[in-house]
């Protein structure tokens, strides 16, 4: 690391007491710990030589995969901007092993150093815990839950043509085959029918399945 890096890590080290959290500092070009504050370290249960070691291995064994599809968009867009004044904040799951729990965080994470040429090369992370308690907590997991829906049954749901979103939303509502025909001006059969293909292509059974999709893709 240059001289301007250790300078910034020696700044940050001196007031990390004052935060209520972890501290990381990470290498782009790596994708490993280059400092984490002895909260964060103790909240794992190991050293920051330890987590320089591992490398970039380090987020597989700490940080819940699933919280990536979010964040990492956000940090790529942190990068490419390259702003002092830009930072981004996003949810996720830690947990010391797989035997402990997962423990939700509110991150904020900024550029915090750059290289010879003036691209991003450090970026400053400041995890907070999330009391599990808080109704933040629970929030948070649904989001990450919903999320993980959309993406997983997005291909699914742009099956359907126009009139079976619409019939969906009808369905999700609690709408009858005989309500939904006469609303849309169809026979009855024509509805069951649509009713029927819109199962089909989303594998679903349950009303309960038929009110997610609608939710999950704002349908309602």
């Amino acid at each position: 690391m240059d001289e301007q890096a250790i300078i910034a890590i020696e700044n940050i080290r001196s007031v990390e007491k004052l935060i209520p959290g972890a501290i990381i500092i990470t290498n782009l070009k790596t994708g490993s710990v280059v400092y984490m504050s002895e909260w964060g370290t103790d909240f794992i249960g190991t050293s920051l030589t330890a987590l320089q070691q591992m490398g970039a291995e380090y987020h597989a064994l700490f940080f819940n995969p699933e919280d990536a599809k979010d964040y990492l968009p956000k940090l790529l867009d942190l990068v490419e901007r390259n702003n002092d004044d830009y930072f981004v904040s996003f949810f996720q799951q830690v947990r010391r092993s797989q035997q402990h729990e997962w423990a939700w965080f509110l991150t904020a994470s900024r550029v915090l150093c750059r290289d010879a040429h003036g691209a991003p090369l450090l970026v400053l992370n400041i995890a907070l815990p999330v009391d599990a308690q808080h109704h933040i907590a629970a929030k948070a997991e649904r989001l990450l839950q919903e999320n993980n829906f959309l993406r997983n049954n997005h291909a699914l749901f742009n099956t359907l043509t126009k009139r079976e979103k619409e019939i969906l939303r009808l369905l999700a509502l609690g709408h009858s085959s005989a309500k939904i025909a006469q609303e849309l001006f169809v026979s009855e059969e024509t509805a069951n029918t649509h009713r029927r293909n819109i199962k089909k292509k989303l594998r679903i059974e349950t009303h309960y399945d038929i009110t997610r999709f609608a939710q999950a893709f704002d349908l309602v």
